[in-house]
C-alpha cells in the first residue's frame, strides 16, 4: 500500500511536466516563427510612395547624428531626392544629452542637405521605440498622413511596422545599409527584436 501511495505524486505530476514541455515547445515555435519574420523584413526594401518618411532616432555626439544614426538619415536623403515621400519625420528624445535631441539633430543634418526645413516634422521626446512609434502616429493624423516608409536599421523595421499597422498606418521597410555589423550581432538583435515583439503583442510595453 505505502508503495502505491509513494508511486501517487509521481503520476500525478507527469501532467503538470507534459503541460510544462509542451507550453516550452509552442513558445520555442513562436519565437522562431518571429525571428524569422524580423530576418526577412531586416534583408527586404519595400520602398515606395508614401506620405511621409520616418526616420527613427539614435545617438547623437553633442549635436552630431552618430555613425548609425547618419547611415539612416542618408538612406532618408535618397528616399526624399528619389520622390518617394514629400516629408520626413525624425524622432527620437535626449537620451543622455541635456542640449540636443535626436529628432532635432536628424532635423538639422537633413536640413543642411538640402531638405526644406518646412518639410522635415520633428518628434523630439520619445525615449524608446513604443514612445517613438506613439508620437509619429500622432503626428501622422494630425496633419493627416496615412502611409509611411519606415527607415532604421534591419532588424528593428519588423516590430516598427506591426506598431504603426496596429494604428491603421500603411507602413513600408526600408533599412538603412547594415554596413559592417557582425553576423552573430546581427542575430542577437533579430532575438532582441523577435522577444520584444512577442512581449508588445501580449501587452507588455516599453
Amino acid at each position: 500500500m505505502s508503495a502505491i501511495r509513494s508511486r501517487m505524486p509521481v503520476a500525478a505530476a507527469r501532467p503538470l511536466r507534459v503541460g510544462a514541455l509542451l507550453c516550452a515547445g509552442a513558445l520555442s515555435a513562436c519565437f522562431l516563427i518571429v525571428f524569422l519574420a524580423v530576418w526577412r523584413q531586416a534583408n527586404l526594401d519595400e520602398a515606395g510612395a508614401a506620405d511621409t518618411i520616418v526616420v527613427f532616432g539614435a545617438a547623437e555626439y553633442r549635436g552630431r547624428p552618430s555613425p548609425v544614426f547618419k547611415a539612416r538619415l542618408d538612406h532618408a536623403l535618397d528616399l526624399y531626392h528619389r520622390g518617394l515621400a514629400p516629408l520626413i519625420i525624425t524622432t527620437g528624445g535626449h537620451g543622455g544629452d541635456q542640449q540636443f535631441t535626436e529628432g532635432e539633430v536628424g532635423r538639422s543634418y537633413l536640413a543642411k542637405n538640402d531638405v526644406p526645413s518646412e518639410m522635415i516634422l520633428v518628434e523630439p521626446e520619445a525615449e524608446t521605440t513604443m514612445e517613438s512609434v506613439t508620437a509619429v502616429a500622432e503626428i501622422m493624423d494630425r496633419v493627416g498622413l496615412n502611409s509611411c516608409i519606415v527607415v532604421s536599421d534591419g532588424y528593428h523595421i519588423y516590430r516598427v511596422k506591426k506598431m504603426l499597422e496596429a494604428r491603421g498606418i500603411r507602413a513600408l521597410g526600408s533599412p538603412r545599409s547594415p554596413g559592417g555589423d557582425h553576423p552573430a550581432r546581427r542575430g542577437w538583435y533579430y532575438a532582441s527584436q523577435a522577444l520584444g515583439y512577442m512581449l508588445w503583442k501580449i501587452g507588455i510595453r516599453f
